[in-house]
């Protein structure tokens, strides 16, 4: 038996942060992550570092911004050139440093972080999606391990499933760390349970902002156009979905609390990103458009942290918090102290947030959140936010208190170019602080549509250390 404290991790897959009840919502049902939200604590404001999938997941499990890393965009996995790459072989992940501390590691799900088809390191216990997600059920490939497994059903069931068994086959005298990537709410928003999107079918979906269509730029990608032909059946499968995996999710529940467990786990539901159904007239995330955006729809993610007897429970936190954050508060719980050599050479732009979770407050706790995607960066104050995309722009700064929905931009308006200054030397400051020039965001430009056999700037993926894929 050990004292140290497991550490299940949920991470949705385009989960927006105002798609569950316990965030507002007032018409989905999502009973379990609402139960989570009342005994445990409540994130208000979590953000993503980048509002798509694979550099997200990356930052995560790295606790590094993509400009460290070096992914700025979601593999295409698909494509051999990409899926077969190691593109994280010169970090460190959660589970390798949990694994190095003793812990029992598992990932049943997504991982699309590169070579998705085989365990990787630092993980004991590894059933994936593989190089290609695919549709929401029906017949799949798996990776159970390092072999490939075809199974036929409802993938949130299946990666369900196979993250129960993890529960069920570990050792028991060793702590764990277990991850589960669900990807319901992603797109194609169909196929989901019949008797969950029927609920949904007569909502009105009056917490979605009936905005006009995205100011600053154009929609992208087939998804959003096709879907804006039939909205209401899109939400009403997007809604099944989120339902869809808080049952999963309570399925988790139920085996910690039949092991008798529950009170020696930390669980943590959370998104890689947010999404956009239908606000600001985009479906989809930072990619929903052109240029790429920051809109608080793609940036927003739920953060819930559950640990019965540890953390005080009903809070809702108001601080800052991202998933780098995460990282170091994972690392704080499971009792590690990464050496300081470690710490200067990575650069860790991350901090824990315990002391927030057990009520104790932090001071001195940041006041701005910064973000990026390729050559976009962003940083949000309470009070305003300023994308600048380098190095000709278009740029934006909106103030979040009088306009919240994002529709008139500041950049140019003489009254603000104090703000525009001030707001700028602190982005630049923050990313000259930690940025890895060789993997930096502001080598790339602009993504092409089609071509998955070079990167963004049109040079062959071979010797190069950043980018990543549209």
């Amino acid at each position: 038996m050990t004292d140290r404290l497991n550490i299940l991790v949920v991470m949705t897959d385009d989960h927006g942060q105002w798609a569950a009840r316990c965030y507002g919502n007032r018409e989905l049902h999502t009973p379990t992550m609402d139960h989570l939200a009342d005994t445990g604590v409540r994130m208000a404001n979590a953000f993503t570092p980048t509002p798509v999938c694979s550099p997200a997941r990356a930052s995560f499990f790295t606790g590094r911004l993509p400009s460290q890393h070096g992914i700025h965009d979601y593999l295409r996995e698909v494509d051999d050139a990409i899926g077969s790459r190691d593109w994280l072989a010169n970090e460190v992940t959660l589970a390798q440093i949990l694994s190095e501390a003793g812990y029992q590691t598992g990932l049943s799900g997504k991982w699309h972080c590169g070579r998705s088809d085989r365990p990787q390191p630092g993980f004991d216990y590894w059933f994936s999606l593989g190089r290609g997600q695919g549709r929401h059920r029906g017949p799949h490939t798996y990776w159970d391990h390092d072999q490939p497994r075809e199974l036929t059903g409802y993938k949130s069931t299946i990666i369900t499933d196979h993250a129960i068994r993890f529960l069920r086959e570990r050792e028991r005298d060793r702590p764990f760390f277990l991850f589960v990537g669900y990807i319901a709410t992603h797109s194609p928003w169909s196929g989901h349970p019949e008797r969950l999107v029927s609920r949904y079918r007569a909502c009105t979906f009056e917490d979605i902002p009936q905005d006009t269509i995205y100011p600053f730029g154009r929609l992208a990608g087939e998804s959003t156009l096709r879907t804006r032909f039939n909205a209401r059946e899109a939400l009403a499968q997007y809604y099944a979905a989120v339902s869809e995996i808080d049952e999963q999710l309570g399925r988790l529940l139920d085996e910690l609390e039949a092991q008798d467990i529950r009170e020696r786990t930390l669980v943590v539901y959370t998104a890689d990103h947010g999404l956009n159904c239908g606000h600001h007239g985009i479906w989809g995330k930072g990619n929903g458009t052109r240029p790429l955006n920051m809109v608080e729809e793609s940036i927003r993610i739920p953060m819930i942290l559950n640990a019965p007897g540890h953390l005080f429970a009903g809070q809702v936190r108001a601080e800052f918090v991202d998933l780098c954050d995460l990282f170091e508060t994972l690392l704080d719980y499971a009792g590690v102290t990464l050496p300081e050599a470690t710490r200067r050479e990575r650069r860790y732009p991350g901090r824990s947030f315990r002391p927030l979770l057990e009520g104790k407050g932090i001071l001195d706790w940041r006041t701005a959140q910064f973000g990026e995607y390729g050559n976009l960066r962003m940083i949000r104050t309470r009070t305003h936010k300023l994308i600048r995309r380098y190095p000709d722009g278009p740029c934006e700064l909106f103030d979040l208190v009088a306009d919240p929905r994002e529709t008139t931009n500041l950049f140019h308006d003489p009254a603000h170019q104090p703000l525009v200054r001030e707001l700028t030397a602190q982005l630049e400051e923050f990313f000259a602080r930690y940025e890895d020039p060789a993997k930096s965001g502001l080598r790339v430009r602009e993504l092409p549509v089609h071509n998955p056999v070079e990167d963004w700037r049109g040079e062959p993926y071979e010797g190069r250390e950043g980018g990543g894929r549209r």
